[in-house]
């Protein structure tokens, strides 16, 4: 049970950084590193709520 639930935090953290990943590309050489910060910020909740888009988009399609 320890190993699923491991397996699933991985794969929710993956997804949170491949939903950060766009914002960080962007703004790692043109910008400063409060820039950064403020971006990677204000991209976070929508990067925590992956799960749910993605279910969105699976039950949307037919």
């Amino acid at each position: 049970m320890r190993g699923i639930i491991s397996l699933l935090v991985i794969v929710y953290l993956v997804g949170v950084g491949v939903a950060l990943a766009p914002t960080v590309q962007s703004k790692w050489n043109n910008s400063t590193a409060s820039d950064l910060t403020a971006s990677v910020v204000q991209a976070l909740p929508d990067a925590l709520a992956w799960p749910a888009r993605a279910f969105r988009t699976i039950t949307n399609r037919q």
